[in-house]
């Protein structure tokens, strides 16, 4: 079962780079490194819940769709909406964690891990409905901590700055650094 949580997780990373760049190449007419690298990480990050339950081929679609999903929601969902995420952090960490609890219980196979149940493709209908109810409870559960953490933080330390501090930089703002030069 190692052997194949170690192809399984290497599959998925290297589909979903191809994918992510493969779109972006389709969308813009030339794919990036930075792209490819967030694709690579999108699918490890949706392979993670999966990789002890999922065959090569399942890891292969796991990684495709990720890469997609991934690119579209750092490219047009955050865009759409306009919310602060520097790091893509939802797009590539939050979509591709969230398709992986789901892709278990499309994709699952005994064959795998026979301690498992079928996803189902394989033929299981239940695991499907137990990995959404999953889903479900982790946004609720992760979307009201980060809430009650954000509030705490920013009582003690406010979380935004200012629009004169943002258009300054941190680096002067926050940090009272500036850059050097060798000639400075």
């Amino acid at each position: 079962m190692a052997v194949n949580a170690f192809v399984t997780t290497n599959m998925a990373g290297a589909s979903a780079a191809v994918a992510w760049a493969a779109v972006e190449w389709i969308l813009t007419g030339k794919p990036t490194m930075f792209g490819t690298v967030s694709g690579a990480v999108a699918g490890l990050v949706a392979i993670t819940p999966a990789c002890g339950f999922v065959d090569f081929t399942g890891a292969l679609i796991i990684g495709g769709v990720v890469g997609v999903l991934s690119y579209f929601a750092v490219g047009a969902l955050k865009p759409r909406f306009g919310y602060d995420d520097s790091l893509d952090a939802f797009g590539v960490h939050g979509v591709g964690g969230f398709w992986g609890i789901l892709a278990i219980g499309l994709l699952a196979t005994k064959t795998v891990n026979p301690a498992g149940a079928n996803g189902l493709i394989h033929g299981g209908q239940t695991q499907l409905l137990i990995q959404c109810k999953c889903a479900l409870v982790t946004m609720v559960y992760c979307s009201i901590s980060t809430w009650i953490v954000c509030l705490i933080t920013n009582t003690i330390i406010p979380m935004r700055l200012n629009q004169e501090q943002e258009t300054m930089g941190l680096d002067l703002t926050q940090h009272h650094e500036r850059a050097y030069t060798i000639l400075d």
